[in-house]
């Protein structure tokens, strides 16, 4: 009898255990978020964004490619105009026109001409696209002068990566401005990410090493660090941006594993000397181009993929949470000189 009172109990401890996993995995199922959709831009998005800067070039590519019957020279010339006129800037549209007339040659007609420009464009900017996370935590340093959107930029990432099934982690590294935290703490909530923030005017090396603590000890995915604005001139404050980064390589090496600048479109050739210091002073390898749908100067990504060496990864084309957008140099090119194609042609062609 004492034995079968035994292997009930057992089955009993058993049932309970397995009824109490399939009530931990049903939480956890309900309570994470879904799985993240495939992220496309569409070309009638890139469109929209583009839309000032396609009516500001729009008339005045048709006439450059209509002069090719004036001679190629001519309709070069004329696009070389039109290339400035959209902040692509001197030096880089003299370099594009040059490389189009030694390709050319003499008796190109407008569609060769329209072409081979697009070409160019796409392999000037090619070469973007967010890495896939390898490492736990995966950390993230996010910097930029005042007023570009870092924080709103590094929201919009924590959503995309809590719809993939990710643990988030933002750290309120801008300790100067009571509501660049409180700003994060929003975010924070409204995407289920956890925070790390402390008392106004911190030592933001200082967070930055608790969060990274904090992160390893529970196992974060990724780990998004918020920095205080600053303008590229100022040495002691890009000092201070080089200080968080050593703090972050020295407790994870190959850490951070992503450095992103957040470039505002609508500054136009301002935003070139800005990313060159930030570039040069911490390493970044991937831009953040955001504003672009409030601009009519969207050459300015040619103008900055040209001179640095860090690609294009994301650009803003609006004001909502899905309008940080993965960067595609087909359909960004196909958007900003208002090709003659088929709806949804550049989205065919794209990776």
């Amino acid at each position: 009898m004492e034995s079968l009172w035994l292997v009930a109990l057992a089955v009993f401890v058993v049932l309970a255990g397995l009824l109490g996993y399939g009530l931990v995995r049903r939480r956890r199922a309900l309570s994470a978020p879904a799985a993240a959709p495939a992220l496309q831009t569409p070309l009638a998005t890139l469109e929209r964004a583009l839309a000032k800067t396609r009516e500001r070039l729009g008339v005045r590519l048709d006439a450059a490619f209509g002069r090719a019957d004036a001679g190629t020279d001519a309709a070069l010339a004329e696009l070389e105009e039109v290339l400035v006129s959209a902040d692509v800037g001197v030096r880089v549209a003299s370099e594009l026109v040059a490389g189009l007339r030694a390709r050319l040659g003499r008796g190109a007609d407008a569609s060769t001409i329209r072409t081979t420009l697009r070409a160019e464009l796409e392999a000037l900017l090619a070469g973007g696209g967010a890495p896939t996370p390898q490492a736990c935590p995966w950390v993230v340093l996010v910097a930029g002068v005042n007023g570009v959107g870092k924080t709103t930029t590094i929201g919009r990432l924590a959503a995309m990566h809590r719809a993939a099934g990710r643990r988030v982690l933002l750290v309120a590294a801008d300790t100067f401005r009571a509501a660049a935290a409180d700003q994060l703490a929003v975010w924070a909530e409204r995407t289920g990410s956890d925070l790390v923030r402390q008392a106004a005017n911190a030592d933001p090396s200082a967070v930055v090493f608790d969060a990274l603590k904090s992160a390893i000890a529970r196992r974060i995915d990724i780990v998004l660090v918020d920095t205080a604005g600053r303008l590229h001139t100022r040495t002691n404050l890009m000092e201070e941006l080089r200080k968080i980064r050593r703090i972050i390589a020295r407790e994870l090496p190959d850490a951070p594993h992503e450095t992103l600048l957040v470039v505002d479109a609508t500054t136009g050739q301002n935003a070139i000397a800005q990313a060159r210091v930030f570039t040069e002073a911490l390493g970044v390898t991937g831009l953040v181009l955001t504003k672009l749908d409030g601009t009519a100067r969207g050459g300015v990504a040619i103008a900055v993929r040209r001179e640095l060496s860090a690609p294009i990864q994301w650009i803003g084309v609006g004001e909502g949470l899905d309008d940080l957008r993965p960067f595609d140099a087909q359909q960004f090119v196909a958007a900003l000189l208002a090709l003659d194609e088929p709806r949804g042609a550049a989205d065919a062609r794209s990776p």
